[in-house]
């Protein structure tokens, strides 16, 4: 099972890429709670130099609240990760799959929420 949708956005830059997929996310219900600039961390850590890669930490609230009533626990999964990373040709982009993700956890109506949160992330990032 693939745990990513994925979209290469041609010609794009991180900067480009990153404007575009948060309104993109935002316009499907998600906010931003979260970033991590791992270019900018492993550079500062490990003095490594990689291309640019983003993690940007999406939740939107209304699914997020559902999925905790159904499973108080879940919250240790969330929020949904959707990676940004420089690759040639412009700039990849990559949100988790929450099917895939929450596979590990027995409950048959969390992966209803878990597939509804699925498709409203592609049609995200598909618009981005």
């Amino acid at each position: 099972m693939d745990y990513t949708h994925d979209r290469l956005l041609q010609g794009a830059t991180l900067a480009d890429a990153d404007k575009r997929v948060r309104d993109a996310l935002a316009d499907n219900g998600f906010g931003v709670l979260t970033e991590i600039d791992v270019k900018a961390t492993m550079k500062k850590k490990l003095d490594a130099d990689i291309e640019g890669y983003l993690i940007l930490g999406a939740c939107n609230p209304k699914m997020a609240l559902e999925a905790i009533g159904i499973e108080p626990r879940i919250g240790a999964m969330l929020p949904c990760n959707v990676i940004l990373r420089s690759v040639e040709g412009g700039t990849e982009v990559s949100a988790v799959d929450p099917v895939a993700s929450m596979q590990a956890v027995d409950n048959a109506e969390l992966h209803k929420v878990a597939g509804q949160v699925r498709d409203m992330l592609v049609r995200a990032i598909d618009a981005a």
